[in-house]
């Protein structure tokens, strides 16, 4: 079982996610909720449920990050205009300047990643990585 990629892969996962989560905490963050930043930085003021969708999570989930990254102070929710049933997500001045260190962040990890691959094994690795998960999804 060992020798699997299936196992291999969970050993990359978790390796990949003991690195991120160390260098999140630097920055006061817990891991998932630089992917959730990501989201607002990109289109500020989600439903919680657009949130939910992209993140591929259930709303109770949501729901816990969102208490816990409000009471950082990195966003807040205000009713929607348009549904009062509905709550959009919108950054806070905390919330964006994390950019800017997430991003860093994201490319030293990526850089650490791709260390001893050419160019040529860095592309067949996205693109062997991208078909592996639309086989699993």
């Amino acid at each position: 079982m060992q020798e699997t990629i299936g196992y291999q892969m969970v050993l990359v996962s978790k390796a990949h996610r003991n690195l991120v989560s160390s260098a999140l905490a630097e920055l006061g963050l817990y891991l998932g909720q630089e992917i959730l930043l990501m989201y607002l930085w990109e289109e500020d003021g989600l439903t919680q449920s657009e949130l939910a969708d992209r993140l591929k999570i259930e709303p109770p989930t949501l729901t816990k990050m969102l208490n816990r990254m409000e009471k950082s102070g990195l966003l807040e929710r205000s009713r929607c205009s348009e549904d009062a049933r509905s709550y959009r997500v919108y950054l806070t001045e905390a919330g964006q300047a994390l950019q800017k260190p997430v991003h860093q962040l994201w490319h030293e990890v990526e850089k650490r990643i791709l260390t001893n691959l050419t160019v040529e094994e860095q592309l067949l690795f996205r693109r062997l990585l991208m078909q592996v998960r639309n086989n699993l999804t």
